[in-house]
């Protein structure tokens, strides 16, 4: 079971580790396009593409880390005012609700994709690209993150510290 936690925490990680390469990527892409542009050349068209979908799967990549590192918005102004008790039973609640919501979006993911494989369907730019390698990101990501979202359900660690302000 140990191995299985440690791989699962290596997937994430290298996740996150893919969505900020394509972070970098995305600047060297801008910064190429710009420079095209400026010396009276056309783009290339994969180049705009690519940033489109490195865009989108930056997001979804590191999104389940963000997750794990409560890197996400949320406002503590409330949890700040609650008891210890209180707090902690927010917390569980509010991420048992992003559980569920996250579930709900992996479903509806898998049956996005599903649908993309059985209609071979394509995203028409630059070039034909099967439109479940563009939509597998959400059952994927969705799914990690309900799975992160449970670690502060069901673990030591809250997803709310109670500390409104900036604390790092």
């Amino acid at each position: 079971m140990h191995r299985l936690i440690r791989a699962y925490d290596a997937l994430v990680t290298a996740m996150a580790v893919l969505a900020g390469a394509l972070l970098v990527w995305l600047m060297v892409s801008i910064i190429w396009s710009v420079a095209m542009r400026n010396l009276g050349m056309q783009p290339f068209a994969w180049l705009f593409v690519s940033g489109e979908y490195g865009l989108f799967y930056l997001t979804m990549l590191g999104a389940p880390w963000l997750v794990r590192k409560r890197g996400h918005v949320h406002v503590e102004l409330v949890t700040a005012m609650l008891t210890r008790p209180l707090q902690t039973a927010l917390s569980r609640a509010v991420a048992g609700l992003c559980v569920a919501v996250c579930v709900v979006l992996a479903w509806y993911g898998i049956e996005l994709v599903s649908q993309n494989i059985e209609r071979a369907a394509f995203d028409v730019r630059a070039y034909f690209t099967p439109k479940w390698w563009l939509t597998i990101a959400f059952p994927l990501s969705f799914g990690l993150m309900a799975v992160e979202f449970a670690r502060f359900v069901f673990g030591p660690d809250l997803m709310h510290s109670g500390e409104a302000g900036i604390h790092e």
